[in-house]
C-alpha cells in the first residue's frame, strides 16, 4: 500500500524543472521531484543528528573521519570482489 498523496503547485527555475522531467523516466516529474525531496530530507535528518552528537561529544576529528571512509571503501572494495567470486 503506497502512501496516500496530495497535490502542490512549486516553483523552481525552468532549466532545473527541463532537467528533471527529462530525466524522470516513466515514474515521471512528480516521483522524481518526490524522491528527490525525501533524500534531502534524509539528508536534513543526518545533519540534525550529527550537530546534536557533536554538541554532546565533541566535533569529530579528521583522522577519525578518514579511517570510517577508509572502512567503507575497504567493506565496498571486498563486496565487490564477492559479488565478482559469486559469479
Amino acid at each position: 500500500m503506497s502512501e496516500p498523496t496530495g497535490k502542490y503547485s512549486i516553483t523552481m527555475p525552468r532549466d532545473i524543472a527541463e532537467a528533471a522531467k527529462a530525466r524522470s523516466g516513466p515514474s515521471g516529474l512528480s516521483a522524481y521531484v518526490a524522491a528527490a525531496v525525501a533524500r534531502q530530507i534524509e539528508r536534513d535528518n543526518l545533519n540534525e543528528l550529527v550537530r546534536v552528537a557533536e554538541a554532546e561529544h565533541g566535533p569529530i576529528a579528521e583522522d577519525e573521519i578518514q579511517a570510517l571512509r577508509e572502512q567503507l571503501h575497504q567493506a565496498r572494495r571486498q563486496q565487490a570482489q564477492d559479488g565478482t567470486n559469486a559469479a
